[in-house]
């Protein structure tokens, strides 16, 4: 019988065994799997973990990358974006402190870092002082310049940044790049807000703001404050020098400069038998060369006779002193006071000029030093500022109109709505400024005795607050005003905020005189 050979017989046994081996594969196909299945997150906590990661990239990319150094005039600056709720700008001035303006409003804030001053080119300037005309100019070329830069390092900042982090946290290409490409949307609708809220006449009102001093620490508890208070109202007093001598410092940029012939009027309120007051008002009288302290009430806290003596000092301060009485003062404090020379007392709608402008004031016709409200007291409030609004039309018919209005209360204040270009008033312990209807500005003064010694009573002490007002000589209208505040009992800080009426704007057209 013939041989079949090996390989034909191991041939036809495979060709056997396929079609087992066929049905245990599809059966194993078919079999249900046994694997655990992995849980999958929610999907509002995937898509929070990706914001996360896109935020947390896009700010390590914008500090560790997004700065470009550019020149704005004679000065070498760093601008850097900054995450940031309010926005605007803020100009750091290394060791000065730093000046924000309200430049825009979106998640980003633009940081620019005053480095250094150019030897070369500020040696330009002074060799050809002819050039200072046109540095508005050349620096709003320079930031434009180093903004469209900086723009540009961002976009490559934020997604680099949000990138390579999403590649690091996820470890797939298709996630990195989604992270890198919502980093470079937001960036992108940042700029947008930013553009479309932009106020180029926020340089007009910088507020400059640091810590002015390095002042020994005098403040632990009230016992500190009132054993060593000779000493903390001497500081609050150099503290007060050194914020205004700063403040002219930054009159480089091109914010507005008062003329040097307007009049300059301190407007002083509530003092509350705060000692250190004298110290600062006489410090602002000097640094601002005011002509006329303005002081529209609550000199005093109980109006007795006994603190009478605290008023001494009001004959030095340097300026021919302006005063309606608060509730806290009393008739006793008011006759003292128009003893003391250069102390002029305005009440029942009676009218002054000083130092070229006319005032007229109204006396609080309550007396309430506990800080009780009696009945009817808004009632007496409106019916006191309707007579100071009757002596006010009675000075404009005889040819004498009025300048400036000074009540103690708003609500008095307010009566005198279209008979005077601006009232003053002060009670609420903070600062306030507001259009009336019939175009009477009112201005709301603060506490420059920072609420009195009753300021430690609470959890954080109350401010310092004052202003001056700059009038036009010739037509005795407001041109602007700067609000200062510094840091209530034991605390070193100041604030100057510059200001401008509507029609002192680039642009700005005059605003109506009051309607009676």
């Amino acid at each position: 019988m013939a041989r079949v050979p090996v390989a034909v017989l191991t041939a036809s046994h495979r060709i056997r065994r396929a079609p087992r081996a066929l049905a245990r594969h599809y059966r194993s196909r078919q079999a249900p799997a046994t694997a655990e299945l992995v849980p999958q997150p929610h999907p509002w906590i995937r898509a929070l973990g990706l914001i996360t990661v896109v935020l947390l990239g896009a700010w390590l990319g914008l500090l560790i990358v997004g700065n470009v150094r550019v020149p704005v005039g004679p000065m070498d600056t760093t601008m850097t974006l900054r995450p940031s709720t309010t926005g605007g700008t803020k100009i750091n001035v290394s060791p000065l402190g730093a000046l924000r303006l309200d430049s825009h409003h979106a998640p980003v804030r633009l940081d620019v870092n005053v480095d250094q001053l150019d030897p070369v080119r500020s040696q330009a300037l002074i060799d050809h002082p002819e050039r200072i005309t046109g540095l508005q100019d050349e620096v709003t070329r320079d930031i434009a310049h180093g903004t469209r830069d900086l723009a540009l390092r961002s976009c490559v900042a934020v997604v680099t940044g949000a990138t390579a982090l999403g590649l690091a946290v996820y470890r797939r290409p298709r996630r990195a790049l989604a992270a890198g490409g919502l980093a470079l949307t937001l960036l992108a609708a940042s700029g947008g807000t930013a553009a479309a809220t932009w106020n180029p006449n926020s340089v007009l009102e910088p507020k400059f703001s640091g810590l002015l001093t390095s002042a020994p620490s005098l403040v632990g508890d009230a016992r500190s404050i009132v054993t060593e208070f000779d000493v903390y109202q001497k500081e609050l007093a150099r503290l007060v020098t050194n914020v205004t001598k700063l403040y002219d410092a930054t009159s480089t940029l091109p914010a507005y400069r008062p003329d040097p012939t307007s009049i300059r009027v301190l407007h002083v309120s509530d003092i509350h038998l705060n000692p250190a007051s004298w110290k600062i008002i006489a410090s602002l009288v000097e640094q601002y060369q005011v002509n006329v302290i303005v002081d529209s009430g609550d000199t005093m806290d109980h109006g007795t006779a006994a603190e009478n003596g605290f008023l001494d000092p009001i004959e030095d301060l340097g300026a021919p002193y302006v005063w309606v009485r608060g509730n806290h003062d009393s008739m006793i404090t008011q006759r003292y006071l128009e003893g003391l020379k250069n102390v002029h007392v305005l009440d029942n709608g009676k009218a002054r000029t000083v130092a070229g402008l006319r005032f007229a004031g109204m006396g609080d016709p309550q007396f309430t030093p506990d800080r009780t409200n009696k009945p009817g007291a808004e009632a007496s409030q409106e019916l006191a500022g309707a007579r100071l609004a009757s002596a006010l039309r009675d000075q404009r018919a005889a040819g004498t109109p009025v300048d400036i209005a000074i009540a103690h209360e708003p609500s008095a204040a307010r009566e005198v709505d279209g008979e005077v270009p601006l009232v003053l008033a002060g009670h609420l312990h903070h600062d306030e400024m507001e259009i009336l209807d019939r175009g009477t500005r009112l201005r709301i003064e603060g506490s420059t005795g920072g609420s009195g010694l009753r300021a430690i009573e609470g959890k954080y002490p109350d401010p310092i607050e004052t202003s001056i007002l700059y009038f036009d000589r010739d037509t005795k209208r407001l041109q602007a005003w700067d609000e200062i505040e510094l840091g209530g009992l034991g605390l070193t800080t100041a604030e100057v905020s510059r200001h401008l009426p509507e029609e002192n704007h680039p642009g700005g057209t005059p605003s109506p005189a009051p309607t009676p």
